[in-house]
């Protein structure tokens, strides 16, 4: 048996992880109590479960947490995560095939793997794919809207026996505020809170609103921000490709949040939920500009007006009886969702006609889902969590503007519009042997990808369709109150996309094409993971080892041709490399007494790629982070200060390419954070984000920059900056 001394040594010598607070109030107060409150999540086994008895990593983010800690955005949102990121490169954007920094935030990345190998739920509901075709270049990140949230949870390692397709490294579940977490015991109830943020300038404001009377509950919600370009360390305000400066941007984002509620009977629920978010953004590229405009061509001016609109209407019943015969609890929600992006660009050259490009790419989605719970006792106790998913989405691109390039004719689609068709059905045992719990689940999935001819010029389209079976096998032992071991196994697959399967663009006058592949394979993940977790004596902490294996990933490789218009290179998406990421991520958080509290931790990642056997670093993983926490709350006030330190990226974990890249150093930033509640319902937040002012480099954001690059600082992260936010609740 290990001691509790030995456990504690062990514990703070490895390294320990700043962990998220789960409260139980969202919308009364922005205090945070440093003492830890139970942590349920749903996303790990699709039911509620406590965080300590799951056999996989969660997180869980409270809506306090987010208000406190003065998140914009999903990149604030997990910039205290040790092996989660966002990337969001400068806005260095081209005509041409350079597409940085174009797609906003666009995507999370979890252990390693981010982009679509990340799915992403608000409510349930998938959040569009991103999109890359040259410098069109759509992202996941700018479909949320972070002031409607009341939690979020990441779920690392495989997530396809719980949801299906594209949960390779993980799932991110966004969930929405509901009438009960204003109303709480109110008839009435409401909030608004004010914020601005300096490192892009940005002011929002939001105001919420719910009622309730006799079986009816309805909340309103609108928030509305504005605000500039992000900051960087740059200091060079040239108005030509040598600008270091963020370039000019202006941004608005308006968001609306509808729920009415009505319960049925003492037993059953039915809610209606209408969410609207649509953001705009206008971009100078001073850095596209040319250097010296002596070429005809040289561009002399650069814009950008780009739009982003996320519609969804959802209708859900509910059903729970814990005395019901066989079916104790239900759930059932279908649903409607259209997400739309536009990216207009306007080029102006030397003695040139002026190019526009006009690029739109759409996600109209709907859907059916239903979640059954059967409890079982006898000699062995269990839950039975079951079901089925289907959704359809309607895919579709459109590439238009004027001149285009030579060979080509607008508008022209860069795929065909296709119906994207992915259905699964479920079945997961929560089986408790005393102290023993062990979890297994099996998911079957199918999808299909029926491409139109209507409008489209490229080669003749076809029908890809195929099926996965993703087991999944867990088990926690909570064999002494301060030492539980956990362990999983799981496999996770995503399907080939509309874009792959049926990517079609020619232009045989420069010499190369590209064709579909309906042969194409899905992707697949096999995990493994080992921990512990415990507490003793004010500590919690929790090891985590994982393993996971890839194979099957989709690249874009030239097939054939040489280049010549009678003989062209011929692209095309095939399954190629294979990879593997491991780590270890380590945890802690010391209650010293009722005022302070201190959390650390440390995660360590080490990421391959295989293509034709040959090996090399896979340059989507993150280096080594800490993070050291300490926290002070006396309840009307509290103040907190966190330290990140991440680690050089060595130029021998970064896969070679034709030139040198850039390897950014180690850097420590440290964060500070202050609360006041001069009165119960009134409360002021203030956050000092890099208060020593060090430059440095995220490497998430910044990944793919060479070397020899005279504009390295354009790639910074932002200087010192402070978020304000004053909230009232009524």
């Amino acid at each position: 048996m290990l001691s509790k001394t030995r456990v504690s040594l062990y514990c703070l010598t490895l390294g320990i992880h700043l962990p998220r607070l789960v409260l139980a109030d969202p919308s009364t107060s922005t205090t945070v109590s440093h003492s830890r409150l139970e942590e349920v999540t749903v996303s790990a086994t699709r039911s509620p479960r406590r965080v300590h008895d799951v056999s996989a990593s969660v997180t869980v983010i409270g809506a306090q947490q987010i208000e406190q800690e003065g998140a914009r955005d999903i990149k604030d949102l997990f910039r205290n995560e040790l092996d989660v990121s966002v990337r969001a490169a400068p806005t260095r954007f081209g005509l041409g095939g350079n597409a940085s920094g174009r797609a906003g935030n666009e995507g999370i990345n979890i252990r390693g793997l981010g982009g679509n190998q990340v799915l992403m739920l608000v409510d349930g509901i998938r959040i569009p794919n991103g999109f890359n075709f040259g410098a069109f270049a759509t992202g996941r990140g700018d479909f949320l809207d972070i002031d409607g949230l009341k939690s979020v949870e990441v779920l690392r390692g495989p997530a396809s026996t719980q949801y299906g397709s594209d949960g390779l490294a993980g799932a991110v579940s966004f969930r929405t505020l509901d009438p009960s977490d204003l109303l709480k015991t109110k008839a009435v109830a409401a909030f608004s809170r004010m914020s601005y943020a300096s490192i892009d300038h940005s002011g929002a404001g939001t105001l919420a609103v719910a009622g309730e009377r006799t079986a009816w509950q309805g909340m309103v919600l609108a928030s509305y921000r504005l605000g500039r370009e992000t900051a960087t360390h740059g200091i060079d305000g040239s108005e030509n490709a040598m600008r270091t400066q963020a370039n000019p941007a202006n941004y608005r984002n308006r968001y609306l949040l509808g729920k009415a509620v009505h319960s049925l009977s003492a037993a059953q629920q039915l809610s209606l939920t209408v969410e609207s978010q649509y953001r705009t953004q206008a971009i100078e590229v001073y850095s596209a500009r040319a250097l010296r405009p002596t070429s005809p061509r040289a561009t002399l001016n650069f814009d950008t007006r780009d739009q982003i609109q996320r519609d969804r209407v959802s209708l859900e019943h509910r059903f729970s009886d814990m005395n019901a015969s066989w079916i104790q609890s239900a759930e059932t929600k279908v649903y409607w969702q259209d997400a739309f992006v536009n990216q207009f660009t306007q080029e102006e050259r030397v003695r040139s006609a002026v190019r526009t490009r006009d690029n739109t790419y759409r996600t109209r989605l709907v859907g059916l889902t239903s979640q059954f719970e059967t409890n079982l006792s006898g000699v062995v106790s269990q839950k039975l969590t079951y079901g089925f998913d289907w959704s359809q989405a309607q895919v579709s691109g459109l590439r238009d503007g004027t001149l285009p390039p030579y060979g080509e004719v607008f508008p022209v689609k860069p795929f065909p519009d296709s119906r994207y068709t992915q259905s699964g059905v479920f079945g997961q045992s929560e089986m408790e042997f005393g102290a023993l719990s062990v979890i297994p689940g099996l998911r079957f999935d199918y999808y299909q990808i029926a491409p139109s001819t209507n409008a489209y010029k490229g080669n003749s389209p076809q029908i890809s369709q195929g099926q996965a079976v993703t087991p999944r096998l867990g088990a926690v032992w909570r064999w002494l109150p301060n030492f539980s071991p956990y362990g999983q196994v799981a496999r996770g697959f995503r399907a080939p996309t509309p874009e792959q399967v049926n990517n079609g663009f020619s232009n045989i006058a420069a010499g190369y094409t590209s064709v579909g592949n309906a042969e194409l394979k899905p992707e697949y993940a096999d995990s493994i993971e080992l921990g512990v977790r415990g507490s003793m004596q004010g500590l919690r902490y929790s090891i985590a080892g994982f393993d996971n294996r890839y194979k099957n990933f989709i690249s874009q490789q030239r097939v054939g041709g040489i280049g010549r218009p009678s003989n062209p290179y011929v692209y095309q998406y095939v399954n190629l490399t294979t990879a593997r990421i491991r780590g270890v991520v380590i945890s802690t958080e010391s209650k010293i007494d009722e005022r302070w509290s201190l959390q650390a931790g440390i995660a360590y990642l080490k990421g391959t790629s295989e293509v034709n056997g040959r090996q090399q670093p896979l340059d989507s993983v993150d280096p080594l982070k800490a993070v050291l926490g300490v926290r002070y709350d006396v309840g009307q006030w509290g103040a907190r200060a966190n330290v990140t330190y991440s680690a050089p990226k060595s130029a021998g974990d970064i896969a070679e390419s034709a030139e040198k890249a850039f390897a950014p150093g180690a850097s420590a930033v440290l964060d500070l954070g202050w609360f006041w509640k001069p009165t119960r319902d009134l409360t002021l937040n203030v956050n000092i984000n890099n208060a020593l002012d060090a430059k440095y480099w995220r490497w998430s954001d910044m990944r793919g920059l060479e070397d020899t690059s005279p504009v390295k600082d354009a790639y910074t992260a932002a200087g010192r900056n402070i978020q304000l936010s004053l909230r009232y609740d009524y």
